[in-house]
């Protein structure tokens, strides 16, 4: 048997999402410009708000009291924020053009690359290397690090970051965007009020950016409101990495494909590792899974357990300790997947929101930034007028790399689905021809629509031994995940499924929050409940991908990550 996991929807209001504000006038938090998401897209809006405000007194004082606030569901900012970050230079050169590279939040200039083949066995070096995977000149930073620098400059600069602090609501008036609501805290498990209880409130702004990163809770609401979905669904990757301490360094960035992904029509596991040094002393690797996989027992946590067993790689970590582990979902439908309007009156989506991510070259970081700084010259030219228009935003987006670039490998995801061979083909012809031939437009469906059935997948992953392997729980705890148990549950899905869709996040989720009873497990029935422990979530954002609907939970709850 198989099912698609759209086939059960998850119980989810719009409603909850998406109204105007509720408090009195005189009870609203009233902010210039209120920026969702302190990752590079948010946090470079906030900078360079800052900076052009400088030159801007009258647009200043009319910002009010606080001109520019970000809103941080984290404990602080780069809490949340997990990537292989291989950064091309260009926007922070661009943003802070008087800093010094040597205080940059990275750690080290990309000086040599490699490209392995993987079989069980052997590494084969791919000569000449494919030209996306060249990162000469770029540099390796922690996402996570790179969010606490950003969020400092932009504190130095008198931006108001108001951290734990989750955005529920997008505030809507006349199909105007106002602002946001504020998530209650100090709710119980049944939503009732504890001794603690703190209403949230109504923050009413001038502009509003959504910078939420990958499967925003808001944007998404937004997106379905206003009807700013691109001409195809978009696509995501799960990624799974890890921090280690090794004895030797690294002296390159190495990125490998095939083994132990599957990667024929039928299971369509199309991915890849990367292994990048941090340093002298620790490396960090990762292995990244398109979500339209067909196998409801694939576990990407698990496929890099048993990665890691592999000789080549277990070579690099020989003596180390694993210092950190995250996960996080990467949108991958490129250009053909982005909003087809980037703004609407009163707000704008920048970054992983909007799905600003080329990956068949792996990079996002810059572009994100970018698009922040767009997105602040644009604001301040339209309030300076009196207008919440920011049309002039999408123009900049679309007339930049971004635009050019993601329209550049539009198409070279999709083929990978239907094997390495086929559509590694593919994606060098287009990658030589700037994606020219074979041209079109590739379409592709949403990763909640792909039949899952029950294979092989889980069979071959190792047991943990707590060295070199580690199970899910123990990589939770190690994320710095403090959710309290008793927390309300964030996670929407619908409880009782065919065991194909169950198996599916219960593998798929690499936290362990969801589990199917023992007794079900054992009786073969086809139908069988779902148990989730929401106090164990990462909120890497997978389940929307594949069924479900994550929304926001308590501010400060989630991971606490510190060089992911």
């Amino acid at each position: 048997m198989s099912h698609a996991p759209s086939e059960f929807p998850p119980p989810f209001d719009p409603a909850e999402a998406i109204g105007p504000p509720t408090d009195p006038p005189d009870d609203r938090i009233e902010v210039g410009v209120a920026i969702v998401g302190g990752g590079p897209a948010g946090l470079a809006c906030a900078n360079r708000l800052m900076q052009l405000l400088e030159d801007e007194p009258e647009l200043t004082e009319k910002l009010g009291e606080v001109p520019v606030a970000v809103i941080e569901k984290g404990k602080v900012a780069g809490a949340h924020l997990l990537s292989g970050a291989n950064m091309k230079p260009s926007a922070m050169e661009e943003l802070f053009p008087d800093l010094d590279k040597s205080e940059w939040p990275v750690f080290q200039e990309v000086t040599k690359d490699a490209v392995y083949f993987l079989t069980s066995k052997m590494a084969v070096p791919l000569k000449p290397m494919p030209p996306n995977f060249r990162n000469h000149g770029n540099y390796v930073t922690s996402v996570s690090k790179l969010g606490r620098f950003l969020a400092e400059k932009a504190e130095e600069a008198g931006v108001y970051i108001l951290s734990e602090t989750s955005a529920t609501k997008l505030l809507v008036e006349d199909r105007i965007v106002k602002g946001v609501r504020s998530g209650d805290r100090g709710r119980g498990k049944e939503g009732e009020e504890l001794g603690n209880f703190e209403p949230g409130s109504d923050v009413v702004a001038k502009a509003t950016v959504l910078a939420e990163g990958t499967l925003g809770h808001l944007t998404y609401a937004a997106y379905d409101y206003f009807d700013l979905h691109g001409v195809d669904p978009q696509a995501w990757e799960l990624g799974v990495k890890e921090v280690w301490e090794v004895p030797k360094p690294l002296d390159r960035v190495i990125h490998t494909l095939g083994w132990p992904l599957r990667w024929g029509a039928k299971h369509k596991e199309a991915g890849g590792s990367f292994i990048y040094p941090m340093g002298e002393d620790k490396l960090c690797l990762g292995l990244v899974v398109g979500l339209d996989y067909t196998d409801a027992t694939l576990s990407v946590h698990d496929a890099l357990q048993q990665f890691k067993t592999h000789p080549f790689i277990r070579k690099l970590l020989e003596g180390g300790k694993r210092v950190a582990w995250g996960a996080k979902t990467i949108p991958s439908g490129g250009y053909w997947a982005m909003p087809k309007r980037l703004s609407t009156p009163g707000m704008v989506v920048a970054g992983d929101a909007a799905g600003m991510v080329n990956i068949a070259e792996l990079k996002g970081v810059h572009y994100a930034m970018h698009a922040g700084m767009y997105a602040a010259e644009t604001i301040v030219e339209a309030l300076k007028q009196d207008s919440v228009n920011f049309e002039a935003y999408d123009e900049k987006v679309r007339n930049s790399a971004i635009e050019k670039d993601l329209y550049r490998t539009r198409n070279m995801r999709q083929p990978l689905s239907k094997g390495l061979v086929f559509g590694g083909a593919l994606a060098s012809a287009m990658t030589v021809t700037k994606g020219n031939f074979p041209g079109g437009h590739w379409k592709q469906e949403h990763d909640s629509e792909v039949p899952m059935e029950i294979d092989r997948a889980g069979d071959k992953y190792p047991k943990p031994d707590n060295e070199l392997t580690f199970n899910k729980l123990d990589s939770v705890f190690l994320s710095g995940n403090a959710t309290r148990d008793d927390a309300p549950n964030h996670v929407r899905i619908q409880t009782r499924v065919p065991r194909e869709i169950a198996q599916t996040w219960v593998s798929m989720c690499p936290a362990q929050v969801y589990e199917i009873p023992d007794e079900q497990m054992e009786n073969g029935a086809g139908e069988v409940d779902v148990h989730i422990t929401a106090s164990n979530c990462v909120q890497c954002g997978a389940i929307t991908a594949k069924g479900g609907r994550l929304t926001l939970p308590e501010g400060g709850d989630g991971p606490l990550y510190q060089e992911t």
